[in-house]
């Protein structure tokens, strides 16, 4: 009894600790025995990472609140010169002001291109998004597509990926999922609710019945239908422009809506910058519900070619559950506590129907924590973020799963100053995602490279602001893993890219010079 006593105080005490022991700065957290005080410093430590996001960019300060006065204004404009559309409400204007990065602006003067589009989705939605692409590069390029996140997924806070890829060779889209930013908020009738509401808990009643599985959870087809329309309209080219789908719960066709809007000058009719993409080569990418709906959609569609899903890597099944159930369920990688520290393994929210089968390239990135700071009472199972990895290799299929030290589900988000995230996290998503993107889709080897590296066990940055100085950015928590195929035709697998394994690439042959960071790699 006085054992569990001692040991029920240390976990209580864990989250309270604010600076890590002696040993803990100098140990390996992974290796560090619990229940002991060393582990509590290291568990107090890495929550203090998250810390990170919010106090090294007080000067951006001004930045961030010219840029998004400057976005809610264009907003408004955009809204009141084309009073058919009806984005709001939302969460860009009923509860928050949608931060925006100042260092995503001036990407015309980077010598970038963007193109802002308008179309109309399967609900008779009209969807709002750009396309991206670099005024040098070749004639063909490959494609990749972004599917945003729910309840605060607008799209200007993935922007910073968007130049990333363009500037490493890509046409990029983005959009903003129906029911954020700026896309309509209702279809047209009689399908004003079919993708409604963007994924938000609870709301799920409210959509259509017998597509999803009706449920409490969030609606998730604006991100699986959704990614989905939005990948018909990338590929429309002039011969073959874009028409909507028919709508899933009546099956109502809104083409009319659109070619209507297009007569108006509304309405893209088809990608501007089709020149450009080899629509033989395509990605797809995404966050939170948008990494759900890349993990499916990579299975299921044939023009996609592979996949990287942020936060989180998901295995599709059939029945789908709900989002709230999914999320909720008792978790054994972490002591049977509900999801408060990320995502299922199973996609959650899919539309009814057959569940695809695995058979392209998918890499998973995530986190040790998930929308807040709440450091694990126990430590969880070092596999637990790679479950859905397992079974992509499992189906023979290249896979990883990259977990970030101390990160939250914001750190996929461009919101500097405001939330919980590290430093670098964007910086390491921006490159792991683009390297993947390289090998899987592009089929460049430089992907390879800069997937092998230990670029990211040894980031001086990292370190500078780490309550220890380790600057090694892969969790301790959890493992980190690569099960891929080289470009020579061998198998490479690493179950431990923390610990480093025989074959990776050291940081100055990963075809990168000095230190890396989305705002170099968009420069």
């Amino acid at each position: 009894m006085r054992r569990l006593l001692a040991v029920t105080l240390l976990v209580v005490a864990a989250p309270l600790l604010q600076q890590p022991t002696a040993a803990a700065a100098t140990a390996d957290c992974a290796e560090v025995f619990y229940p002991s005080l060393t582990w509590a410093g290291c568990s107090a430590r890495n929550a203090a990472v998250s810390t990170q996001n919010a106090a090294a960019h007080l000067d951006l300060a001004p930045g961030i609140a010219a840029e998004t006065l400057a976005y809610q204004r264009a907003r408004a404009a955009a809204i009141a010169a084309d009073p058919e559309r009806q984005p709001n409400p939302n969460t860009c204007t009923a509860a928050v002001v949608c931060a925006v990065d100042p260092r995503t602006s001036g990407w015309t003067e980077r010598g970038g291109i963007v193109e802002p589009v308008l179309y109309t989705s399967r609900s008779g939605a009209t969807m709002s998004g750009h396309i991206w692409a670099t005024w040098e590069g070749p004639a063909k390029r490959p494609g990749a597509l972004y599917i945003n996140g729910s309840i605060l997924g607008y799209e200007q806070t993935y922007w910073y990926l968007a130049q990333t890829l363009a500037k490493a060779g890509f046409v990029v889209m983005t959009f903003d999922a129906q029911g954020e930013g700026n896309s309509d908020q209702f279809g047209e009738a009689p399908d004003q609710l079919e993708d409604a509401f963007a994924g938000t808990p609870f709301l799920g009643p409210l959509g259509p019945t017998g597509t999803t599985g009706d449920f409490l959870g969030g609606n998730g087809l604006p991100f699986y239908d959704g990614g989905q329309d939005a990948l018909d309209f990338f590929l429309s080219t002039p011969e073959r422009p874009f028409v909507p789908r028919k709508s899933r719960s009546t099956g109502t066709s809104h083409a009319a809506k659109q070619a209507r809007r297009v007569e108006a000058g509304h309405n893209a009719a088809y990608n501007p910058l089709w020149r450009l993409l080899d629509r033989s080569r395509v990605g797809l990418s995404g966050h939170s519900y948008g990494a759900e709906a890349t993990s499916w959609l990579t299975q299921s569609d044939p023009r996609v070619d592979a996949g990287v899903a942020h936060d989180n890597l998901c295995v599709p099944v059939s029945p789908s559950p709900d989002e709230l159930e999914a999320i909720t369920r008792p978790n054994p990688d972490v002591n049977y506590l509900p999801g408060m520290w990320g995502l299922p393994t199973d996609c959650f929210g899919a539309p009814n129907g057959p569940a695809p089968a695995i058979t392209k390239p998918v890499l998973g990135i995530t986190t040790d924590y998930f929308t807040g700071i709440t450091p694990y009472p126990l430590p969880p199972h070092p596999l637990g973020k790679a479950r859905a990895s397992q079974k992509y290799s499992a189906a023979g299929v290249d896979t990883g799963a990259i977990v970030i030290r101390g990160g939250t589900h914001i750190d996929f988000t461009d919101t500097p100053l405001i939330v919980p995230a590290t430093l670098r996290g964007i910086d390491l998503i921006a490159w792991y995602t683009t390297a993947w993107m390289l090998k899987y889709v592009a089929h460049d080897p430089a992907g390879e490279r800069m997937l092998l590296s230990h670029r990211w066990r040894q980031d001086p940055a990292a370190g500078a602001v780490d309550p220890a100085g380790d600057a090694n950015m892969l969790s301790w928590h959890y493992r980190s893993r690569l099960d891929i195929t080289r470009d020579n035709g061998t198998a490479y697998r690493c179950e431990n890219l923390r610990r480093a394994c025989a074959g990776m690439v050291p940081k100055s042959q990963d075809g990168w010079a000095g230190e890396y960071s989305f705002v170099g790699a968009s420069s």
